[in-house]
């Protein structure tokens, strides 16, 4: 209860306001005969079987299921009252840890999309029941999409990220097994009530086929989690901050609008932007006092050894492109290869910004962490020589609606020495790009 918001639980009410204005006045509009309440019942034992065993997506923190398939089908075969009982059915879920509140808006809102769906009605059965469809799949996506607006300050930018990056996945996945409610209608008429349990083997290998894509995405993650701790294990003074990063690069992709599946991909680059550092030699990482050219050229040359580690991960595309070029600047004078302005990655730009501000805001050896406004003012110093000053106005946004948790200190090991130089990634350092190495 704790855990959802007054705006959520003030949506959540509306949601379950409207799923009510419609069902209740339809109970007592005429007798509803003994057939139709069988097939009620058999079809909101079907939804609860497949909405008590759902596929949790890569996200976490939603997960899907063909239950849309027994409200379409009470659709046809019960019209809107029916569809819309079926789907407040899912307030009786057996799914584990579920909290009141998501029982309740899932209620309310399959039984207001199911409503939606059963008003579609055209002379013909194949339109309609497309139209139905559409009408369900809509609703629900949007709902969907509102409490999603609602929860957007509860600190889990991420995770939402992710979700949001999925919901044309569940679009595309609800419509094309929507199509089994239409079939388990038409057998209806053939094999009466038994048809719900012969679609039963179809809606669970849809189940199965889900599922093998979001344990996909999770491997996905807990390889990127994987290259994150070899870095830091190296690197002990940027503990959590690839973290940061990713998560202030979804900051920024958000408030300038990016798309969720170009916003999910730059966190991805963000958790992997120093990455590279798995090339660059531990004594060079770990050195007390100034570096020398050589041994700057060799940290400089990280962007290039992480392109080159995670080049044949496929699923990073754009992302690929931050990682490479997050040390470049809009005047040109950054490395490695010296992009200015436009001509640097849109990803890269971002990163950059959030790389900077973490940096800014962590404790060094050579210096205490900055206060928040003193990293911001030095963000809009450099913005339009070392960042865009687009990005620089939308992170600080940003920050606003969404604040910034600040790192603890990271300690030293005790078999270690203290790291005196200063971090490259710091923007008040004095300026250092080594030509060659």
């Amino acid at each position: 209860m704790g855990r959802v918001s007054r705006a959520a639980w003030i949506y959540i009410a509306a949601v379950v306001i409207a799923a009510a204005s419609v069902v209740a006045p339809r109970l007592s509009d005429r007798p509803l005969s003994r057939s139709w309440w069988i097939a009620l019942g058999v079809l909101m034992l079907l939804f609860l079987i497949c909405d008590s065993t759902p596929t949790p997506l890569a996200a976490r923190q939603a997960a899907w299921s063909p239950s849309s398939s027994a409200t379409l089908a009470a659709v046809v075969l019960l019209g809107p009252l029916g569809a819309a009982l079926v789907g407040a059915v899912s307030v009786m879920s057996l799914r584990r840890r579920t909290l009141l509140a998501e029982r309740v808006f899932n209620g309310g809102m399959y039984a207001v999309s199911g409503f939606a769906a059963g008003r579609a009605n055209f002379p013909a059965i194949i339109w309609p029941f497309a139209a139905a469809a559409a009408a369900h799949v809509l609703v629900n996506q949007g709902l969907i999409w509102g409490v999603l607006q609602v929860t957007r300050h509860d600190g889990r930018a991420p995770r939402r990220i992710q979700l949001e990056s999925s919901l044309p996945l569940l679009v595309a996945s609800d419509l094309g097994y929507a199509a089994l409610g239409l079939v388990i209608a038409a057998l209806w008429t053939v094999i009466g009530p038994f048809a719900a349990a012969l679609v039963l083997v179809p809606l669970f290998v849809a189940r199965w086929a889900m599922g093998q894509f979001a344990e996909q995405q999770r491997a996905y993650g807990a390889t990127m989690a994987a290259l994150c701790q070899a870095v830091e294990t190296k690197d002990f003074y940027t503990r959590g901050h690839s973290e940061r990063v990713s998560r202030g690069s979804g900051m920024i992709a958000r408030q300038i609008g990016m798309r969720a599946d170009r916003a999910e991909a730059i966190m991805f680059a963000g958790m992997l932007h120093d990455v590279g550092k798995l090339g660059v030699p531990t004594k060079v990482l770990q050195k007390t006092g100034p570096l020398t050219e050589e041994e700057f050229a060799a940290i400089q040359l990280h962007p290039m050894r992480g392109l080159e580690i995670v080049r044949e991960i496929g699923f990073l595309n754009e992302a690929l492109a931050g990682i490479m070029h997050h040390h470049e600047r809009i005047d040109g004078t950054g490395y490695p290869m010296g992009f200015a302005g436009d001509e640097i990655p849109e990803f890269a730009r971002v990163i950059a910004v959030a790389d900077a501000f973490d940096s800014m805001t962590s404790t060094r050896s050579y210096r205490e962490a900055r206060r928040m406004n003193e990293a911001i003012n030095e963000l809009r110093k450099g913005a339009g020589s070392q960042f865009d000053p687009v990005l620089v106005e939308a992170f600080i946004a940003a920050l606003h609606r969404d604040g910034w948790r600040l790192p603890e200190r990271a300690a030293a090991p005790a078999d270690r020495q203290t790291v005196t130089a200063q971090d490259h990634d710091d923007p008040t350092a004095p300026l250092r790009v080594v030509e060659s190495y």
